[in-house]
């Protein structure tokens, strides 16, 4: 009798051991799930922050470039695109304006997929390139080579755009789209991706979305 009185005396204690065990482990369990719930609430939180700022910032640039395409450039000069003829004619066209920034012209454009030319390129076709949306730049011996440089390597990596020089005409460094021309000293100048933005394949163009490959290419 005496000896099962003491086994149970010793058991007592070790079973309150294993149940105050099992409950720190039940605790333990309740408070890493509550963590755990509490982490992947913050983190589906923070995504779903992060998505909208990042949806919200896409719009804000978006908004920014809609009303860049809509504010005029600073300086640039512009001609009644309705009274700019478009016949495509085989024939030498006498032009206005130098660059010229319409008329009528070739049947041909001069491929405009970013490219640059080392060496003057026909009126008639450059201009059908801004038929089709295209940016015309051009310059004359007054432009530094560093500049000549940047305004290639902008030019070479953006569609619907050419470069060529043109020792005939006034400025250091012209832009020219349809019915809209810009004067600038340097690269530099912020106007210069101003038109760039607003005018390539922009709303003066007069056939949006035409090809400014397959055409004419320097020989």
């Amino acid at each position: 009798m005496g000896s099962q009185s003491s086994r149970n005396a010793d058991n007592n204690p070790r079973q309150s051991r294993i149940a105050e065990m099992r409950r720190a482990d039940q605790s333990r369990d309740r408070r890493n799930k509550a963590v755990a719930i509490t982490v992947s609430a913050a983190v589906v939180a923070g995504l779903i922050g992060f998505g909208a700022w990042v949806m919200i910032d896409q719009q804000d640039k978006k908004d920014a470039e809609a009303a860049a395409r809509k504010a005029p450039v600073n300086g640039e000069q512009t001609w009644d695109a309705k009274k700019l003829g478009r016949n495509h004619v085989e024939t030498p066209v006498k032009y206005e304006m130098n660059p010229p920034v319409g008329g009528d012209h070739s049947p041909r454009w001069m491929n405009c997929n970013g490219d640059v030319y080392k060496n003057p390129i026909p009126e008639v076709n450059a201009v059908h390139s801004m038929e089709h949306g295209a940016v015309w730049v051009t310059y004359n011996e007054k432009a530094a080579k560093a500049d000549l440089d940047k305004l290639a390597e902008t030019v070479g990596k953006t569609p619907y755009t050419l470069m060529s020089p043109d020792k005939e005409q006034a400025g250091a460094i012209m832009l020219s789209a349809w019915g809209k021309q810009l004067t600038v000293d340097n690269a530099a100048d912020p106007r210069v991706a101003q038109f760039f933005t607003r005018y390539v394949q922009g709303q003066q163009t007069p056939e949006p979305g035409a090809a400014c490959t397959n055409g004419l290419a320097e020989k």
